[in-house]
């Protein structure tokens, strides 16, 4: 007899923030993928039976796509009464580095995290942000012995759990830029060079933040979460390290019939003080001609990447320079996509796709050799993905952007920009502080760069 993901429904509303709270908050290692406070999405929340990073992977003599392949070949998991989302299985995040194995060029190194890391997922918690109608899902043949205990247990928990008060203030942190803004100035005009030179169309440039000190990852990501909510945020913890993200950018879905599909972001504005300001950043965005040929650049990359997996005649543009929304910045997004070709699965498109062009420039390779050359250090977990891979196949990984990195030292914030021939190097700069404003102010830090207003 199969085992398969096992449904109860949990009576009443459920609020996540304080589900979270009751069931996973003190756990070492625990997840929340969040589609964003007040959103319309669904949350799915949970604890780990078990994690392995690349370091261990590598150390067994193999390699992290590799292992996830041969994982996934294992599974034999019914997830049928599963309508959607996340049907249990493994969650995790691959940092940038992993390029060294996906595109076969050398990474920067010493690294402070692994390039990898995962986490199996036998029961969780879903919550539908719309309805606060919430499900108990868990792998295993029917509700009886520990997995009833733990049922049992899970929705005394919730029913006893109190309304959640609002996140402890944050104190004031001083913040250290990776480079001086005349080194980073420099960098951008060096990247214009290397397009001038014909070696790249577009470099997507990154800096670093890092604060110093003791930081409650819970209590950063509640702020976080009031300040920029998103529809790909995560609260992700794996012992001393946690990654908090208010991500707006899809890197790869594909649905259990094998569609895959990738949403480059390319092209941002601030958001307006007043409804007319707003309108006009938003139009302003939509007909910048450096940030349209930015975007249809990343465009054209993933074609490329999923053309290596998708069916010929499959891959298409379904949306061009779509602006969308959030709290803090506007965005010019694109979205890919293609039909997976017959031997090919999830897996294989993100080693095709892997880092994702948005994150890098274009041509690729040429790109990131280009980009580790004037960074000169690691991204880390930054500028890679994190999400999902589930037993029914389906996989929902986004970019790890506007994200914050927090471990026993202290606090990292990863930012930056597509820098292209058009671009005005002193935009481009101010453009990685908007990008990390809201970031920063969830960790009690400042750069001097103000929150944009929101409009309503």
């Amino acid at each position: 007899m199969r085992d398969r993901v096992l449904v109860h429904e949990v009576p009443g509303v459920v609020d996540a923030e304080a589900a979270f709270a009751a069931l996973y908050a003190d756990r070492e290692t625990a997840f929340w993928l969040d589609s964003g406070s007040g959103g319309a999405g669904t949350s799915f929340l949970g604890a780990a039976e078990w994690t392995v990073d690349a370091e261990e992977i590598r150390a067994r003599g193999g390699d992290v796509l590799g292992w996830l392949r041969a994982e996934r070949a294992r599974w034999d998991v019914d997830a049928s009464a599963v309508d959607g989302g996340f049907a249990l299985g493994i969650v995790g995040w691959f940092g940038y580095e992993l390029y060294a194995e996906t595109m076969g060029l050398g990474a920067a190194a010493p690294r402070r995290y692994p390039d990898a890391l995962f986490l199996r997922v036998d029961r969780a918690l879903a919550i539908d942000h719309a309805t606060g109608r919430a499900r108990l899902l868990a792998r295993g043949r029917g509700w009886d012995g520990e997995l009833a205990a733990w049922r049992d247990r899970a929705l005394s928990l919730l029913a006893a759990a109190p309304e959640p008060q609002g996140p402890e203030p944050a104190a004031g942190e001083r913040v250290r830029w990776a480079y001086s803004d005349a080194e980073y100035l420099a960098m951008i005009r060096e990247c214009q060079h290397a397009i001038a030179e014909g070696d790249a169309y577009v470099l997507c440039l990154t800096t670093e933040a890092r604060i110093d000190g003791a930081f409650d990852p819970w209590e950063v990501y509640r702020r976080l979460r009031r300040i920029s909510p998103s529809h790909h945020g995560a609260f992700l913890r794996a012992g001393p390290v946690a990654l908090l993200s208010a991500s707006p950018e899809q890197f790869l879905r594909v649905d259990r019939d094998g569609w895959v599909e990738t949403k480059p972001i390319k092209g941002t504005r601030p958001r307006g003080a007043t409804p007319d300001d707003d309108d006009a950043l938003r139009e302003a965005l939509r007909r910048d001609e450096k940030e349209r040929a930015e975007n249809v650049m990343i465009v054209d990359l993933m074609r490329n990447d999923l053309s290596r997996v998708c069916r010929v005649g499959t891959v298409e543009v379904v949306k061009l320079l779509d602006v969308e929304t959030y709290p803090q910045v506007h965005q010019l997004v694109s979205t890919v996509g293609g039909r997976l070709a017959a031997g090919r699965d999830a897996v294989h498109a993100i080693g095709a796709c892997f880092p994702a062009g948005s994150m890098t420039g274009a041509p690729k390779h040429s790109a990131v050799s280009i980009l580790a050359r004037l960074e000169h250090r690691s991204r880390g977990i930054y500028s890679g993905a994190f999400g999902y891979l589930g037993y029914d196949g389906a996989v929902d990984l986004a970019m790890t952007i506007r994200s914050i990195v927090v471990d026993a030292e202290g606090a990292t914030v990863g930012t930056g920009g597509g820098i292209t021939a058009l671009s005005v190097p002193e935009e481009e700069l101010a453009e990685t502080r908007l990008k990390a404003a809201a970031l920063l102010a969830a960790l009690g830090a400042s750069d001097g760069t103000a929150l944009p207003a929101v409009v309503p």
